[in-house]
């Protein structure tokens, strides 16, 4: 009787599809924003504000708080070894090749921030917290609604994307550090990046046990919580110390192997887990769903993420090709940067903790711009899908107009002359 495989090992393959990773996500988040508008919300509201850990050393926090500032570290580290592969030995490494989608992803920042300001000066509004929520790209679920929806498209226009998405979360991981730190403590900043040192002094020397890297990454994050900077960042600054380059005789880098080992991890438990608790908002005690669609500040994100990146995408792109004359890579055209600047706009991950992050606790915009991630993310993704498909399907006849005149030639050459067919009767 053959071996049937057990169910963690079919999630961990079905999770190596991006796409059904991104699936496993929103229903992380729907649950959530389901229960917590349903007759049964207040055992949501309990759960979510549990609180564990020691009080003696700062550590008391609510669930909600463990996903965001613990489990989401874990994710980060990953993020962390994505940027240091891309630096090193990915897209990002030759400057001239990288230049443009470098400054897309700038420009797809500055998008959404105008979106959402020209919406709080239009509306009368004087709320600019939540300036920084729709500017995030998220990396995993951009890059599956492109494998899924943009079949045919060559090979490069997905290289542009991640490294615009990659660019994006760096600059979104500084807009964390640099904004939402509070009241920064250098003595625990210093021994926090101490021990980031040691860790990286240790796995350049490939010392990767996990019984010494585990419990030095979770004292650097201690230290991190305690800075005042967000916790998150010393999963980014662990990840960025690994080395990304093989040595000796190892098939893949470093940076591959820690990204396999915790990919599963991260994917399949703690991203759903942070969606679940950051998705979670009572819209119906805040005003009901309608509330949330006129309000200025949701509507700055659900807006900001769908039109802002593809203004500040697109039109950096344009701007660039025709006034600075920059030139896109071989096999990258404006109506591909014009469908992938739609998909940009999916946030989810990082915009939601950046909205957690951006507004105090009780405050009646937090929800709504939690809801507005959420609905930004899925235009994005419906836009988003909707011009990869139309794209792909103008390739598409492309090819085919093309491919006659080919198989016509190829069948002439092929076709014997007279003299030939003469020869053949003699």
């Amino acid at each position: 009787m053959p071996h049937r495989p057990s169910l963690i090992a079919r999630y961990r393959r079905a999770l190596q599809n991006e796409a059904t990773a991104g699936i496993v996500l929103i229903l992380g988040a729907l649950i959530a924003l389901i229960w917590a508008n349903s007759p049964l919300r207040e055992s949501y509201m309990h759960l979510s504000e549990t609180v564990i850990g020691p009080q003696s050393l700062h550590l008391g926090l609510p669930l909600s708080h463990w996903a965001a500032d613990g489990l989401l570290a874990i994710f980060f580290f990953v993020v962390g070894l994505e940027l240091k592969h891309e630096f090193v030995a990915g897209s990002l490494r030759d400057i001239k090749q990288a230049l443009v989608p470098i400054l897309a992803a700038v420009c797809g920042m500055i998008g959404p921030v105008a979106v959402y300001s020209i919406i709080q000066v239009l509306s009368g509004s004087t709320i600019y917290d939540g300036w920084a929520v729709p500017v995030a790209t998220d990396i995993a679920f951009a890059l599956a609604v492109l494998g899924v929806f943009g079949k045919g498209f060559p090979p490069v226009v997905r290289t542009f994307l991640m490294t615009l998405a990659v660019v994006d979360d760096l600059l979104g991981i500084v807009i964390i550090a640099v904004f939402f730190s509070d009241g920064v403590n250098f003595l625990y900043l210093g021994l926090a990046l101490i021990v980031v040192a040691i860790f990286g002094f240790l796995v350049q020397q490939r010392i990767i046990h996990w019984y010494l890297l585990w419990p030095l990454g979770i004292i650097a994050w201690y230290f991190m919580h305690l800075s005042g900077v967000h916790a998150t960042i010393a999963g980014v600054a662990l990840g960025m110390t690994v080395p990304a380059l093989m040595k000796g005789k190892e098939r893949k880098p470093l940076t591959e192997q820690l990204a396999e080992r915790i990919n599963f991890y991260s994917a399949g438990f703690i991203l759903p887990i942070f969606a679940f608790f950051a998705a979670g908002v009572n819209v119906i005690d805040s005003g009901g769903f309608g509330a949330m669609l006129v309000d200025p500040v949701s509507m700055g994100i659900y807006l900001g993420l769908p039109l802002g990146k593809f203004l500040g995408i697109f039109g950096g792109v344009v701007l660039m090709i025709k006034v600075f004359r920059l030139k896109l890579g071989h096999g990258v055209d404006l109506p591909d940067i014009f469908a992938i600047s739609w998909v940009a706009g999916i946030g989810f991950t990082v915009s939601l903790l950046i909205a957690t992050l951006s507004f105090a606790e009780g405050n009646p915009h937090g929800p709504h711009a939690r809801v507005a991630v959420i609905l930004g993310s899925l235009l994005s993704l419906i836009l988003g899908a909707l011009f990869l498909i139309r794209r792909a399907r103008q390739q598409q006849r492309g090819a085919i107009a093309k491919r006659p005149l080919h198989t016509e030639s190829r069948r002439l050459r092929s076709q014997p002359t007279k003299r030939h067919k003469k020869h053949k009767k003699k």
